[in-house]
């Protein structure tokens, strides 16, 4: 099974993203995702500067994909994701169906995105009639569905399973980090270069609940299957994609590895994640469920 570096969902500085992809061509990872997914307003690095990221990722011999955005607005939106999946260097993963559109027929194919709603056969189908050569399963859906659509999947399709990070849950042409700083989507400050790993939001009882990034909702608790590896194998997945944070990310990448290449003891600290950890989904469960596959809270993975 091969390791994937999902794209950075936050808005870091340049010179953060600079030294996380330098950092990262050590990393013990397959394949990285690279480009702003969440907001077209965070501008730090330009499509050429992505480019030369990627191409220097390419040279320590990873496989790069460049990824488009997941809410398209505007025409500028558009115009950019009209260059993503033109260019002629890398394949591109499509996180909405515009980009699968404007990708149909690409010679290197594409990957379909977490964010496009495969859900059943059908639709597996018809990304694989468009030049899909790998999809990435919805984070909302169970291994039951996995092994449903697994079962349906064309001959000659990878299948990616968003492994670990906080879940991304929904998006909102409303930017709720603006919002919660009391200023208009339009002149939002870019408040949300404030928050590297999202704003945290507790309920009354001071629990973690959710996390605010611009117009994204996610998860405030981080996905974890590393417990789950076998699984996973044995669904037949073939790459596990791991969400970047803006800390611990090369001893994560590393214990995944360590697990994906059969470390009976491999397992992820608790103390490596922003707040904890969930499984719940996975499971056919509420999504911020933690469900123990070991009665030891010190077992594989953080219990």
């Amino acid at each position: 099974m091969k390791l994937a570096l999902g794209p950075i969902l936050y808005y870091w500085v340049r010179e953060a993203v600079f030294d996380f992809y330098r950092n990262a061509a050590d990393w013990p990872v397959d394949i990285v995702y690279l480009g702003e997914t969440v907001c077209s307003k965070r501008r730090a690095l330009r499509f050429t500067d992505w480019l030369d990221i990627a191409d220097t990722l390419r040279a320590a011999g990873k496989e790069v994909v460049l990824s488009t955005l997941t809410l398209v607005e505007a025409a500028s939106e558009l115009s950019m994701m009209r260059r993503i999946a033109a260019n002629r260097r890398y394949p591109v993963e499509a996180n909405d169906m515009a980009a699968v559109r404007m990708l149909s027929g690409a010679a290197q194919g594409f990957v379909a995105g977490p964010h496009i709603n495969t859900y059943n056969g059908e639709t597996l189908a018809v990304l694989s009639d468009c030049g899909a050569r790998r999809w990435v399963l919805p984070p909302e859906l169970s291994r039951e569905d996995l092994k449903a659509l697994q079962a349906a999947r064309p001959a000659g399709m990878e299948t990616e399973v968003f492994g670990f990070g906080r879940l991304p849950l929904a998006f909102s042409a409303r930017c709720f980090t603006a919002r919660a700083h009391d200023l208009p989507k339009d002149a939002c400050e870019f408040r949300c270069r404030e928050h590297p790993d999202g704003m945290p939001m507790r309920t009354r009882e001071a629990e973690d609940f959710l996390v605010l990034n611009g117009i994204q909702v996610q998860s405030a608790l981080s996905l974890n299957l590393i417990a789950e590896l076998p699984a996973l194998t044995e669904a037949g997945v073939d790459v596990l994609r791991l969400s970047p944070q803006s800390q611990h990310m090369a001893e994560i990448a590393a214990a995944f590895r360590a697990a994906v290449d059969g470390e009976a003891e491999a397992q992820l600290p608790a103390t490596l994640l922003p707040t904890g950890p969930c499984n719940g989904y996975w499971h056919g469960v509420p999504g911020m469920t933690w469900v123990s596959l070991s009665p030891s809270p010190s077992g594989r993975g953080p219990g």
